[in-house]
């Protein structure tokens, strides 16, 4: 999928949704429940849905358009194989 495939797709409010189950310290849990509020969300879980999603945007920005993502494009234009990219990739825990 595409970049703008998946904004498109998390802009979307009829998204499938599914329940977890998240073993967090209690006062971390407090300290949600404080700053929920100050910072206009209804609730705590509200604010922790916000914090994953950013935290998502930017690793994913970081893994499509950071410096290896770019490197990788400009190797794949110079004829460097997939496969080899990717071994490499895998390599380096890219």
């Amino acid at each position: 999928m595409s970049i703008p495939e998946l904004i498109k797709t998390r802009l979307a409010t009829d998204r499938p949704m599914t329940t977890i189950t998240l073993r967090i310290p209690v006062d971390v849990v407090e300290s949600l429940k404080e700053v929920a509020p100050r910072k206009g969300f209804s609730g705590y879980q509200a604010l922790l849905k916000s914090y994953v999603s950013e935290g998502l945007r930017r690793d994913e920005a970081q893994l499509h358009f950071g410096p290896a993502a770019r490197l990788v494009a400009a190797l794949k234009r110079r004829g460097v194989p997939e496969a080899l990219l990717d071994e490499a990739a895998r390599e380096v825990g890219a």
